[in-house]
């Protein structure tokens, strides 16, 4: 696993997009401020880019560069459930891109609970896009020959692993107000 760990981390790096398996599923992951690599994300999914994404990170300081942690009330709650299937909208920094964001003032993030998407995160030496591995309209996938047989050559990398034992997408929360999003 170190060498397919070493070379994702190094496709994320470049510019490329990689599977990896979360808590749920296999996820698609790149640098989540390069343009390019998330609309190829995007186009793979058939997804519109203003609905936003989920940004998953090994430690919350890789995200200062895409949400404002200024507000310590804010990051109570999303701390004391990280890591884990957790996701929480923060506020996105006012440079944060459209391509990540989409139409919101928010960005969704997550200190994921798989210790595969946390050390993809920490070899990456950022944080990483993370949508489930799926079209539109389509249930996520669960192993990486399933990826493999969908996306093919489309994926510059497949870290091949198991998903955690989810049942269901992440739970996702407003952290300004608590309000449930997606549960």
């Amino acid at each position: 696993m170190t060498d397919g760990m070493r070379q994702a981390a190094a496709v994320v790096a470049a510019g490329g997009v990689v599977a990896y398996p979360t808590e749920h599923c296999f996820g698609l992951g790149c640098n989540p401020l390069n343009e390019q690599a998330v609309r190829r994300i995007l186009g793979l999914k058939r997804r519109s880019w203003n609905k936003g994404l989920i940004v998953i990170a090994d430690h919350i300081r890789r995200l200062t560069r895409i949400v404002e942690l200024s507000d310590p009330t804010l990051l109570v709650q999303p701390l004391a459930s990280w890591p884990g299937p957790y996701t929480w909208l923060l506020p996105a920094l006012s440079s944060t891109p459209l391509w990540l964001k989409g139409r919101h003032n928010t960005l969704a993030v997550r200190i994921p609970g798989h210790r595969i998407a946390l050390e993809l995160c920490r070899r990456a030496g950022s944080a990483v896009v993370s949508t489930s591995a799926n079209r539109k309209d389509q249930l996520p996938f669960r192993t990486a020959t399933q990826v493999r047989s969908e996306f093919g050559d489309a994926i510059d990398w497949i870290i091949d692993g198991p998903v955690g034992n989810s049942m269901a997408p992440s739970v996702i929360r407003d952290a300004a107000t608590g309000r449930l999003i997606r549960q």
